[in-house]
């Protein structure tokens, strides 16, 4: 049976161009990957990051896990897609395929 916060984690991932689920949150990271998902996110241009933090709502972070399939954080979804976690992030950001996904997903 699936869990029945999925439908809040669907909510959320749609509800901005960038939703990251992180220890702590955009302003405040409070682990090395999640803020530099949030710095590859900055120097992109992206702003406006709405940030989940799966510290404090641990249920949460159980359909998020379940949702994704992915046993980490941060999990970093662009234009409602989930893209993967903070090296993933990067490898895109180097790679130059993070700047046109955002701008299809009017983050920038």
């Amino acid at each position: 049976m699936a869990h029945p916060l999925i439908s809040k984690v669907e909510e959320k991932v749609k509800s901005a161009p960038v939703v990251i689920f992180m220890k702590g949150t955009a302003q405040f990271p409070q682990c090395g990957f999640s803020a530099r998902a949030v710095q590859v996110m900055k120097a992109n241009g992206v702003e406006g990051i709405v940030s989940v933090d799966v510290l404090s709502d641990d249920p949460l972070w159980d359909a998020l896990e379940e949702f994704t399939k992915w046993p980490t954080v941060p999990q970093i979804f662009i234009g409602g897609e989930f893209v993967g976690g903070c090296d993933i992030l990067s490898e895109m950001h180097e790679r130059g395929e993070l700047a046109p996904m955002l701008k299809d997903a009017k983050a920038i």
